[in-house]
């Protein structure tokens, strides 16, 4: 496909109109999707389950954008499905791999072991990236990308409970740029998971998986839609002037992209992108090429026209790198939405026509939120701040090292959390108590720090009920380090130098910014509603398990939202 033929698609989205949604909705009387059309009453499960994971989706931005959203997107989702308005994470940290995980197991870092995006294995001291795999190698390429797999995840996910309910007859899929947003979801029994490729600008498998690539993935890869997006340029949906819910578009609260001058729209992708095709990763393109690969993996693995259910997992990865780079506030972040709303729509009718409307179940989540840039903050007279967490780090070893003479006692303090060398310690016969005695001391006199919580006391700590179930539930003995940091509202690790602070934005933290996610569900089996009360991230996996008759994942910890069911 080459860049024209690319542009009408492009249009189509842009401008979807109300009768191209009439004639999506009517039923083609020789396809697939018609012949296996069954109405709602005649099945006891949905042909096929989406789950969508909008990575860094903070829950307003539902309505932020809402009055510019059209109305088969977001809004198609919000009118006719059930909005759990009040879904709450329940541990920190608050980072990707643990929010995917924790969405299809039902369960927290401290069952799972995934603790993080990536940990310190506290028995050995060493690094371990969250879904690395030595033992496999990379299908569909020659870099070492596919080297992946969900080995290091303890328990089953609700994609595996429904293979182990089916007898493995169910086909279930992973899809994300970022590999760890494709391989977790899917679970340990999936047919395949899919992930982007820098190298190549391909999507990708490991072995774990399968020897080669589906021809219709190699099809799909044939196309060369990396290049043919990059080459549009990423110019404003609507102009600039339109976007009031955004700051200027040149703030110094924004990230700008290497070789340009300011962080301003339009950006010159097709300049750019040479000999780097994962720019496409932090444009809004990342999300329409996933959407794009989704529904060929629906076609070319007839997805929900099956005598059983099929499972597609879904993460939209793109988001969360511009919300680092640009922040929560920026023209970059609402045009991505309002961009987002229109692939949704598009998504959605697609599988109205393939699967049949009222045949599919959807949700849509987020992993974690964003906080508010913190010189954006201060500007308007709102407490935030930066904590540097290196010059923390290098502090800490040299009040250890001055007491006890041995090097490099702090290992990390990723996650907020202290990693000690553990295998030093052990090696000099130091007692860890009183290191942990001496790291608290000074961690409680730092003015960004609001409280440093020794993890295996964790429940008797002087902190809020709230941060203590956080604390001890994303506490995993064997990943995770020793002594939990809380920083004050506002504030996040950084290492940015000025008065201006660092740009764009992060997240990690327990605060709500961080930890109230979107929870929509829509299609078969689903109430149209809304819901005030506190529910939680763990709730979704045996809300899913309850909708579709099977058991819960075996290390869930969560309660079936049971006023969204049918």
């Amino acid at each position: 496909m080459n860049t024209k033929n690319l542009l009408p698609l492009i249009l189509a989205i842009t401008f979807a109109s109300a009768s191209a949604q009439t004639k999506v909705n009517k039923p083609v009387a020789n396809s697939k999707a018609a012949q296996n059309q069954t109405s709602t009453s005649d099945l006891s499960r949905p042909k096929l389950v989406i789950g969508l994971v909008v990575d860094q989706m903070r829950w307003d931005y539902l309505y932020r954008y809402y009055n510019r959203y059209q109305a088969n997107g977001f809004k198609r989702l919000l009118n006719e499905g059930f909005s759990c308005e009040n879904t709450q994470i329940d541990y920190i940290p608050t980072v990707t791999a643990a929010g995917h995980t924790g969405i299809y197991t039902g369960s927290v870092p401290a069952i799972t072991g995934i603790a993080g995006n990536d940990w310190i294995v506290q028995a050995t001291g060493k690094s371990m990236y969250c879904t690395q795999d030595s033992t496999v190698q990379t299908v569909g390429s020659t870099s070492k990308a596919g080297q992946m797999s969900p080995r290091n995840l303890l328990t089953t996910t609700i994609t595996d409970e429904l293979k182990l309910a089916t007898n493995f007859r169910s086909k279930v899929i992973g899809i994300a740029i970022k590999d760890r947003g494709g391989i977790l979801p899917a679970g340990h029994t999936a047919d395949a998971a899919y992930w982007f490729d820098d190298k190549t600008g391909n999507w990708i498998t490991s072995t774990y998986y399968m020897k080669d690539l589906p021809q219709w993935a190699k099809n799909f890869n044939d196309q060369k839609l990396t290049e043919n997006y990059l080459k549009l340029d990423w110019n404003s949906l609507y102009p600039i002037n339109t976007y009031d819910q955004s700051t200027a578009d040149s703030t110094k609260y924004e990230g700008k992209f290497k070789g340009t001058n300011a962080p301003t729209l339009p950006v010159k992708t097709s300049v750019l992108y040479k000999d780097n095709l994962g720019l496409i990763r932090a444009t809004p393109y990342g999300n329409t090429i996933t959407l794009e690969m989704a529904k060929a993996a629906i076609n070319g693995e007839d997805l929900g026209l099956h005598a059983v259910t099929d499972f597609l997992a879904v993460s939209l990865s793109t988001p969360d790198y511009i919300g680092h780079q640009f922040g929560v506030n920026a023209v970059e972040v609402e045009d991505t939405y309002l961009r987002l709303d229109l692939e949704l729509a598009n998504f959605l009718a697609f599988l109205d026509t393939k699967v049949g409307k009222g045949n599919y179940t959807i949700f849509l989540s987020a992993d974690h939120g964003a906080a508010h840039n913190t010189a954006f903050l201060n500007d308007h007279n709102i407490p935030a701040g930066v904590w540097d967490d290196g010059a923390v780090r290098k502090d800490l070893n040299k009040i250890l090292f001055d007491k006890y003479k041995a090097e490099s006692l702090v290992l990390s303090l990723n996650d907020y959390q202290v990693n000690f060398n553990n295998t030093t310690i052990l090696k000099l016969n130091l007692n860890i108590n009183d290191i942990k005695k001496d790291c608290l001391a000074y961690l409680q006199t730092q003015p960004a720090i609001a409280f440093a919580v020794d993890m295996k006391k964790a429940e008797t700590a002087s902190v809020p009920e709230e941060l203590r179930k956080r604390i001890v539930n994303g506490y995993n003995i064997a990943n995770s380090g020793e002594i939990q940091i809380i920083l004050k509202p506002g504030y996040y690790a950084g290492h940015g130098s000025g008065d201006g602070g660092p740009t764009g934005t992060t997240h990690g933290t327990w605060n709500p910014y961080d930890t109230h996610i979107p929870l929509i569900f829509m299609g078969w089996g689903i109430q149209h509603g809304q819901l005030n009360r506190e529910t939680h991230m763990t709730d979704i996996a045996p809300t899913i398990a309850a909708l579709l008759h099977i058991q819960t994942p075996n290390g869930n910890i969560g309660k079936t939202i049971s006023e969204v069911l049918k």
